[in-house]
């Protein structure tokens, strides 16, 4: 590589890396409770039964939500993926904003609420929030999709940089008989390269989850309307089928698979004639993947299901790469200790720009270019 093409690369590295780091820090700073979100979420205090998940009625439990809430409506149910819960949230409207949900949370099996503190409340949803959004909706989502675009172009551009800059020193190694600077740079770049993998493929699937909200749109637009044009809805004046039914129909209609959501008539994932359920695996990759289907509001009759467009399940298959949790506690730790790695970097990064600026403001008033 000439010097010419080296100093190019090193600007690009340097003013990528200057931009993004910040808001790259805050990401792995949040990111880390996060991993552990299951095991630092409230304890559920689950009674002893043996009666098997799903045999309470739903019905029942959304009785008791709006009962408890005169005015609200429900407007989904979700499923727990680990435990036989089901959280009822209850909204003004059925287009609400998800953070004015109120949630109640009961025993699948036996149908008792469970009191936990509101999911949308406390330090993991302000961690979550700033991984997420930076608590400005689909604009501070977009923008930190761009600073990790930032991001994977500083990680390239270091990986292209560690052969040139360290071709006469064993892999490795940190010098430690010099200057402060120069012992900071090896560690720099050691575990640079170690992470580099690691750090990629998060940074990468990253960006591709602030791709939610317009993936979700695209979906919205054109698999749900095909999926509600498979089927007349039968549109009887005054019935709504029982949520019961509707999940006992679509069970049957799709064997094998868990229940994880259900959007009811009027709100954006589904239409005002069908109810949506959303079902996934039993793996710990296809329990990621969500399959919808489309039940009539009005008979509980099963009226479409397939599988998501490839874009939506390469959001769904990035969201478990990004937070390392589906191979359990030890996967988890792994991806912690990676994840601090990566803030040693990113702080060292900072650290040499700044113990360099000496440097540069000298050559600056020497008339000479800086190094």
């Amino acid at each position: 590589m000439t010097r010419r093409a080296i100093r190019l690369w090193v600007w690009g590295h340097r003013w990528s890396s200057l931009v993004c780091t910040v808001f790259a820090l805050l990401l792995c700073l949040t990111g880390l409770p996060l991993i552990f979100k299951d095991e630092l979420g409230p304890d559920l205090k689950l009674a002893a039964t043996t009666a098997p998940p799903g045999s309470a009625s739903v019905d029942s439990m959304i009785a008791r939500s709006l009962a408890a809430r005169p005015g609200e409506v429900v407007p989904y149910l979700f499923y727990d993926r680990e435990h036989p819960i089901l959280k009822v949230p209850t909204a003004a409207s059925m287009t609400a904003d998800p953070a004015s949900f109120h949630y109640q949370v009961f025993d699948t099996r036996t149908g008792l609420q469970i009191e936990i503190p509101q999911p949308n409340e406390g330090f993991l949803y302000v961690m979550t929030r700033l991984h997420l959004d930076l608590f400005g909706g689909v604009s501070g989502t977009l923008f930190l999709g761009f600073m990790g675009l930032l991001l994977v172009v500083a990680i390239v551009s270091g990986l292209v940089l560690y052969g040139p800059f360290t071709r006469r020193l064993a892999f490795g190694v940190v010098r430690t008989d010099g200057s402060r600077r120069r012992t900071w740079l090896d560690l720099h770049n050691l575990l640079g390269i170690v992470t580099l993998a690691w750090f990629g493929v998060v940074s990468f699937t990253g960006v591709i989850n602030t791709l939610a909200a317009p993936i979700e749109l695209a979906w919205q637009a054109n698999q749900l309307v095909e999926m509600a044009a498979q089927a007349e809805p039968a549109k009887i004046e005054g019935q709504r089928a029982s949520t019961d039914a509707v999940l006992r129909d679509v069970r049957a209609a799709v064997p094998g698979m868990n229940v994880m959501t259900v959007a009811f008539p009027g709100t954006p994932f589904a239409t005002p004639s069908h109810v949506a359920i959303f079902l996934t695996g039993n793996t710990p990759i296809t329990s990621r993947i969500l399959k919808p289907a489309l039940a009539d509001a009005s008979t509980g009759q099963v009226v479409s299901v397939r599988d998501m467009p490839w874009y939506v399940t390469a959001l769904f298959m990035s969201q478990p790469l990004h937070f390392g949790d589906y191979g359990g506690l030890p996967l988890k730790i792994i991806w912690a200790l990676l994840d601090i790695a990566t803030i040693v970097v990113l702080i060292s990064g900072l650290y040499l720009w700044w113990a360099k600026r000496p440097r540069r403001d000298a050559d600056a008033e020497a008339g000479s270019p800086a190094s």
